[in-house]
């Protein structure tokens, strides 16, 4: 189903991701919470968290939006509309979207009537999304300069990754079909990012529902359960042109980003597994390759499942300028940030141990060639000590700022972190050094997910109400 492509002058967003820069700083964060997969039987939601120095509920969560079923697993959001289609008149960032991915229902807060506190405007439902497209597993939600919301789903109703594809909602979110031409789906479906002005979009693979929802298994990636291919689409035709296999340099590609210039031909993707950046980029022919761009070696551990650790690197973002690039590893608890101006050579500029699995106090410690054994240094916030490790992360639009959360998704936290089960997540929010690079904790931030009134919730997703380097997409 191909998808008219259409854009106006001012409005939504901004007109360049530079001038997106100089932007009103951010005071509001919405943030997926869940108690899906914590034992408390209880909805998941939205939460308002404060972010405004100034403000007297500064790092607290001012209000809670509850959806209106149980067991959904809210996960990531995106916009109804963006700096995508920066100007139309009649667009308005006003819906945040944020699909299910357990359960498949897509819900829609409105967020304009009254930002500190969105309400839920529509619930769309699995039964009809199943009924006319056999999609389910929904996961990424990007908005598109039409008017129309495009989702990825990783899943058929029984949680097999077969016929999968992306899902297309209106802009008043009834359920249109699917985007991709009959049968060009991909072999496996997480994230995906459009470039309209090398009408490309590439979309990645995590693995078969029916396998990551069980918590993760290494014999899964054996038996071809997970993924570790790109999938290069014709934009805006739905045509699947070319597909990339990573190898095992590649498994298991997560969160994909071009560079913000709408110009550029090349950008990353984090193999988690793998503990990979890799960099994508089109070539002289005008097909699409890939390059090792930034290696995390396996940690050698004792007292662990495996007598090695991957770093798992399950999110990154890039900053507008496209001068930065930071990305997180999960397992071992460290948000690193390189400088990419130098885009075949990222040079590391900053780090910062946040949580992880070998900090001091743990029973777990890495190993050295050598043979010596050590911990990481995690600093207390607060007086809190930080738990699991750092996961979902956002970026003020002015560089500056980076926020983290810690919860991955409920099975896996379950599994690697039964601790963030009992005593929930939290945000904490780095300091940047944007001029020489360098990151630093904020002691002066620390919303706590452990002390919510229905008891501790699993932080994932944060969105700000005027977007931010994740959600926004310039044409």
């Amino acid at each position: 189903m191909a998808t008219k492509i259409s854009c106006c002058n001012s409005g939504p967003g901004y007109p360049s991701p530079l001038e997106a820069i100089s932007g009103p700083r951010e005071s509001l964060i919405y943030v997926t919470a869940l108690y899906t997969g914590t034992g408390i039987n209880k909805p998941d939601y939205l939460a308002t968290v404060d972010v405004d120095p100034s403000s007297p509920t500064y790092s607290k969560v001012i209000h809670r939006t509850p959806v209106p079923n149980i067991g959904d697993e809210l996960h990531h959001t995106g916009w109804n509309s963006c700096s995508s289609c920066h100007g139309d008149p009649s667009a308005q960032r006003r819906f945040l979207i944020a699909p299910a991915l357990v359960s498949g229902r897509i819900y829609v807060f409105d967020t304009k009537t009254n930002p500190k506190a969105p309400s839920l405007h529509k619930v769309v439902e699995p039964e009809e999304i199943i009924q006319k497209t056999g999609l389910a597993f929904p996961h990424t939600s990007h908005c598109l300069a039409s008017g129309e919301i495009m989702i990825s789903c990783l899943g058929d109703k029984d949680g097999n990754a077969k016929d999968i594809g992306f899902l297309l909602l209106d802009s008043e979110f009834n359920v249109k079909g699917r985007w991709e031409k009959p049968g060009q789906g991909p072999l496996y479906g997480y994230d995906f990012w459009y470039q309209p002005r090398h009408k490309t979009m590439i979309s990645t693979s995590w693995g078969a529902p029916a396998a990551f929802t069980k918590g993760f298994n290494l014999q899964h990636v054996a038996d071809g359960l997970y993924g570790r291919h790109l999938h290069v689409y014709n934009w805006p035709g739905g045509e699947l042109k070319q597909t990339l296999d990573l190898g095992n340099e590649g498994l298991l590609p997560l969160e994909i980003r071009f560079l913000h210039d709408p110009s550029k031909d090349t950008g990353f993707v984090g193999s988690a597994l793998s503990s990979n950046m890799i960099r994508f980029f089109k070539t002289d022919d005008g097909s699409w390759s890939h390059e090792l761009s930034i290696p995390v070696k396996p940690l050698k551990v004792q007292n662990w499942i495996l007598p090695e650790m991957p770093g798992l690197i399950t999110d990154f973002l890039i900053s507008l300028d496209d001068r930065f690039l930071y990305f997180v590893n999960w397992l071992h608890g460290d948000i690193r940030q390189y400088n990419i101006e130098d885009i075949k050579n990222p040079v590391l500029t900053g780090q910062v141990w946040v949580g992880g699995l070998i900090q001091k106090g743990s029973p777990i410690v890495a190993v050295d060639d050598d043979g010596k054994t050590w911990q990481s240094d995690v600093p207390e916030v607060q007086g809190n000590k930080l738990r699991g490790g750092p996961q979902m992360i956002q970026l003020s639009l002015d560089g500056k700022r980076l926020y983290a959360t810690n919860s991955l998704f409920s099975p896996w936290d379950k599994q690697f972190y039964p601790n963030l089960i009992e005593k929930g997540s939290h945000i904490i929010q780095i300091d940047v050094d944007t001029e020489k690079g360098g990151l630093k904790i904020n002691n002066n931030f620390f919303v706590d997910f452990g002390a919510e009134p229905d008891g501790p919730s699993l932080a994932h997703e944060m969105r700000y109400p005027g977007g931010d380097c994740t959600s926004d997409i310039w044409v």
